[in-house]
Order: C-alpha cells, then structure tokens, then sequence
C-alpha cells in the first residue's frame, strides 16, 4: 500500500535508475526510461505532485525529449540555473539563486502537495544539505553500463529508510525516508 499523499509538502528525490545505478546513459540519453516506464504507470505520484525543481541539465535533456513526454504534468516547473536561456520558456520559472532558496520557492509553488527534485546535481545540492525527505526510484529492467551515476562522487553517506516498494509492469517502484 503507497503512503504517497497529498498535502503533505514533502521534498522528493524522484529518479528513474537502470539496475546498474545510471540515471541517464552516455550523454545523458533518457530513450531507454520511456521503454520501461509509461508516463501513467504509477498515478499516484503524479497526483501527489505540486512542482516540480530540476537543474539546467535536465532541462535540457527534457525538452530534447518532449515529444516522447508530452503527457507528464507535474505542476510549475522550476529550472535552477546560472544561465538562464536568452528566450525565456513560458512553461517554467528558472531561479538563479541558493539551493535553498530555490527549493523554498518551488515548495511554495507546490500548494501543500509534493515537490518533486529531478536532476543529479540539484539533488545531490539537496541531499548534502538535508532538504530532502524522500526518495523515489523506479528501478528499470536494464544494465546500462554507463552513464550518469544515481549518486555523484562525493556526496558522502545518507542512511534511507525503506518503507514502501510497488510494482508496474517491468518496473520496480521503491520508497525510503532519508533519516535525518
């Protein structure tokens, strides 16, 4: 049984991950996610949704890939960044300020409901810095073999405590409160 619930304002690491531990393959391809994990698979994370925080990087990534993504909605859309792009994109709010205070401004865009945190390096920011209550990772039926690591060097041990796991499809949905 999920205890993914609205109104709870949670910070949420959400990672699809190979078997391996890669987040995205050589240069950063995310084709091998969308082969495992359609969009609707798991509802309910999407419903406890309110924003959404990720880094330049994979914003990038995403926006190479909208056509493939074109249904995921996970509320306003925040983009941290030391170089926001010169034609502004009407579908996200890019920030060139702290984690922090980044992280506080997208919460507050989330309306009581889950802030989701994309992207390997504004979560790493997150997680050195304690901002971060949970983690979800769909872990997905491939061995990439490299690519981007779930965990960058350095970011030093975090205890997890697992307290949920669910399963769609191929898929492999697993949950943990990061111990603080």
């Amino acid at each position: 049984m999920s205890d993914m619930s609205t109104g709870t304002g949670k910070v949420v690491v959400n990672r699809a991950m190979s078997l391996d531990g890669f987040i995205a393959g050589p240069d950063h391809a995310m084709d091998w996610v969308f082969e495992s994990l359609a969009p609707d698979a798991f509802p309910e994370v999407m419903a406890a949704t309110g924003a959404m925080l990720v880094g330049r990087g994979t914003y990038e990534v995403a926006r190479r890939m909208a056509a493939q993504d074109a249904t995921y909605d996970g509320g306003p859309q925040f983009v941290l960044t030391h170089r926001p792009p010169e034609e502004p994109d009407p579908a996200v709010t890019f920030l060139s300020c702290g984690i922090e205070e980044a992280v506080a401004t997208a919460r507050r865009a989330a309306g009581g409901k889950a802030l989701e945190i994309l992207g390997a390096d504004v979560a790493a920011q997150c997680l050195r810095r304690g901002l971060v209550d949970e983690i979800l990772v769909y872990v997905l039926p491939v061995l990439l073999g490299d690519g981007v690591r779930f965990a960058p060097p350095g970011l030093g041990r975090i205890d997890l405590e697992p307290f949920d796991s669910t399963r769609a499809g191929a898929v492999t949905m697993l949950r943990f409160r990061v111990r603080k």
